[in-house]
């Protein structure tokens, strides 16, 4: 029975997830296109959002770089440059320092969701579920640290970017070789895969349209001042 959980939970249900991910995205986009948005309360304790927010994004940006990188880098490549144990080092030390900035700030962006009136009236039941579910997964992400840092070794990383890559390859391992893992590096895996699932049906799907593009756009900004018209030029009253 334990064997057949394993291989629903980290072979078959990866492909459930990406598939809901790619082909829910696409079509609220083709068929909500006026959903798809942040849908901001910025107007709304302004300065628990700004420090809330830039902290959140800050973090969960290098958090996302970082498990990309160091999941789906084949070990053959990275070992020409760093050891496996020096590898490890570096994700546990840079994700730590960037899961603690991701948590204060998403911390923020709870409290401010829950605890005032006018913002969680605004709010739609997915928008408090997916901050808390985002909030669940960083906690388990952090929790998993002491972990890391016992495996000095490095074994439980090849592990995980074996299984990841396996996923991304369309070569699933075998789902028991995961079986040795503690519980926080399992609940996190299948946490963090749920939020693919639900993410099509929330507004992270603003994400797809983070405009990349305008770093490297052409042309000049038309910028208009706000100078006072001469007395000749105000409009009548």
């Amino acid at each position: 029975m334990r064997d057949y959980i394993f291989h629903l939970l980290f072979v078959w249900y990866p492909y459930i997830c990406l598939t809901v991910f790619l082909l829910g995205s696409l079509i609220r986009f083709d068929r909500e296109p006026y959903t798809w948005r942040a849908s901001s309360s910025q107007i709304l304790r302004k300065r628990q959002l700004a420090w809330g927010s830039n902290l959140f994004h800050v973090g969960i940006l290098f958090l996302l770089l970082g498990h990309t990188v160091g999941l789906l880098t084949p070990t053959s490549l990275y070992t020409l440059i760093i050891t496996v144990e020096q590898k490890q080092l570096i994700a546990v030390t840079a994700g730590g320092i960037a899961g603690v900035i991701c948590f204060i700030g998403l911390t923020l962006l709870l409290h401010r969701r829950l605890f005032d009136l006018r913002i969680r009236r605004t709010s739609s039941a997915m928008d408090i579920a997916i901050l808390a579910l985002l909030w669940v997964q960083l906690c388990l992400g952090l929790l998993t640290l002491p972990f890391s840092i016992a495996h000095k070794d490095g074994a439980v990383m090849l592990i995980l970017s074996h299984w990841a890559q396996g996923i991304v390859t369309l070569n699933p391992v075998d789902a028991n070789t995961l079986q040795g893992l503690d519980w926080p590096y399992l609940v996190h895996l299948v946490l963090g895969m749920t939020l693919f699932f639900v993410f099509p049906f929330s507004r992270l799907v603003h994400i797809w349209s983070a405009p990349v593009w305008y770093l490297g756009r052409r042309g000049y900004q038309v910028v208009r001042t706000r100078r006072h018209l001469p007395a000749s030029r105000q409009p009548a009253e």
